[in-house]
């Protein structure tokens, strides 16, 4: 009976380093994402959107095609404030899929942040899964440091929404874009299956690999 046993251990412990393997660098590409966007000031999110925001989603490299012909799928990350209003807690994993995407000038990937702008949105991100313009009102977010947010019902909008491809940064359009949580990728940073609600609510300590996204988030917004 060991004979069969050691293997098995040997292969689940394989598969776990691989699946962490898989989140450090994922992490890594999120905290680049929001670094290259908010270091091109006069493309950048607005600054009064990003200290506004609750929360923020950032999913690099978003695939299209993923399942069928006009398919769209991504893994990312959420995290919201500190209780205090000061600061990000550690990160909890999520998948976007589907959706009309407004804003599309060809290839196979694209970088997307939301950022979530009330209480009711931050309820609502925190939930398993819900779909965008559908339980959660969404627009396509300004670009530009300096740009007024006090357009196109922006400030009424749950949910901004911003795709970079090709180096081109924009508002886009994600209705019907579904965002769900990621348990198994809870289970990989955190060694355990957590909800986001959890991860959020219990604000567990983060893995090592997510100290440079929570270092970008408190450059560009911290609220100290």
């Amino acid at each position: 009976m060991k004979s069969l046993f050691l293997p098995l251990i040997a292969l689940c412990a394989l598969t776990s380093a691989h699946a962490q393997s898989d989140e450090d660098k994922r992490l890594k590409q999120a905290s680049d994402v929001l670094r290259e966007v908010m270091s091109v000031k006069d493309k950048a999110i607005p600054q009064e959107l990003m200290d506004k925001a609750e929360c923020a989603v950032i999913v690099p490299g978003m695939k299209k095609g993923a399942f069928v012909v006009g398919a769209k799928f991504g893994r990312g990350y959420m995290t919201c404030r500190q209780a205090d209003g000061v600061g990000w807690k550690s990160p909890a994993a999520v998948r976007i899929e589907g959706g009309s995407f407004g804003f599309q000038i060809g290839g196979a990937e694209m970088d997307v942040i939301l950022l979530v702008m009330n209480k009711r949105g931050a309820e609502r991100l925190l939930s398993s899964k819900f779909t965008m313009g559908g339980e959660a009102s969404v627009a396509a977010g300004p670009v530009g440091r300096g740009s007024s947010a006090q357009t196109d019902g922006k400030m009424t909008a749950e949910i901004l929404s911003y795709s970079r491809q090709r180096g081109a940064f924009a508002g886009i359009s994600l209705q019907g874009a579904s965002l769900r949580e990621d348990v198994d990728s809870n289970r990989a940073m955190y060694g355990k299956s957590l909800t986001n609600k959890e991860v959020m609510s219990t604000n567990p300590q983060a893995p090592a690999a997510a100290a440079e996204l929570l270092q970008e988030l408190n450059r560009y917004s911290s609220r100290k």
